[in-house]
């Protein structure tokens, strides 16, 4: 947008101090004409820029002329490109890379730092990064979009009006209005092949407040109680944090937390091995032990 172009070139002129205007063409993409006439918008507006030729010419702001520089402090600069530089890592293009060049000006004090790495991307990145770019367009557009969803319920084809992506416990998700199931959905994007952008747009609904811990918890209704053997106290620590255990006087970590469903807490509980006991409730004791069971009658 021209006005997003307009606030862009003064950013740069504030950092840099002179620039050309083949350098603003090139960083904005557009044709030096049109950065011509944005330098008379800007003067319009009453900020008089200098314009001089030669080899040390540019683009300035006329010396003397105070105009506020905080319009975004560093710090405030940085925390946006940090943002950018971890939509990178997940999206299948260059656009954000491209916009922190326009905002991280060459030698100015907005320039990406290392001090922070934030990697969105995924083992699925390959799968992940089309999926995302196609569900944002449909999102920017009002058009409706279909896919094949696999779920522990079963597989099932779907039509949404997707309104959000959302990044949530180490996944993707696109949340939106599931025409099949009348009701506001999330679908994990892992989960979600065969993704077709339909013609049809969809009128925006009046959206209930997004609150991610209730939209992607599941009711916890299964109370476990078990116990880890010491060697498995990294992973606990590491899932639930210093304080989800209790030592016991035969030296085990006790833990107690509440499941949403009992095929993620079998799968959970199978990933420690025998490295772990359950020991409440007691109906499922007798369920984990069929498990147990199958999987050495299978292996013997």
């Amino acid at each position: 947008m021209k006005i997003d172009r307009l606030i862009g070139i003064l950013s740069i002129l504030l950092q840099q101090k002179k620039v050309t205007a083949p350098y603003l063409a090139e960083i904005f993409e557009v044709s030096r004409r049109t950065i011509n006439r944005d330098i008379e918008n800007i003067c319009k507006a009453g900020i008089p820029l200098t314009t001089s030729q030669g080899a040390n010419g540019g683009i300035a702001i006329m010396e003397g002329y105070k105009i506020d520089k905080t319009l975004l402090s560093s710090a405030e600069l940085q925390s946006i490109l940090a943002g950018l530089k971890s939509l990178d890592s997940v999206a299948g293009t260059n656009q954000y890379r491209q916009l922190i060049d326009k905002l991280a000006v060459s030698g100015g004090a907005t320039q990406p730092d290392n001090h922070i790495v934030i990697d969105l991307s995924s083992h699925y990145k390959n799968s992940l990064a089309p999926k995302f770019e196609i569900i944002k367009k449909a999102i920017d557009q009002r058009r409706l979009i279909t896919f094949y969803y696999y779920s522990p319920k079963g597989e099932s084809s779907r039509q949404i009006e997707p309104y959000l992506i959302v990044y949530q416990w180490s996944s993707w998700y696109i949340w939106g209005y599931c025409q099949d199931r009348c009701d506001f959905r999330h679908f994990k994007l892992n989960r979600l092949w065969d993704l077709q952008v339909r013609e049809e747009t969809y009128k925006p609904r009046d959206l209930p407040k997004y609150n991610s811990q209730e939209q992607l918890a599941m009711p916890s209704q299964i109370h476990l109680v078990a116990e880890f053997d010491p060697i498995m106290k990294w992973r606990l620590i590491d899932e639930y944090g210093l304080d989800c255990y209790q030592m016991t006087q035969e030296g085990k970590l006790r833990f107690e937390f509440y499941f949403s469903s009992q095929e993620n807490l079998f799968s959970w509980l199978l990933s420690f091995g025998d490295g772990v006991e359950l020991i409440k409730p007691e109906a499922l004791r007798k369920d984990f032990m069929m498990i147990a069971k199958k999987l050495v009658k299978k292996y013997q």
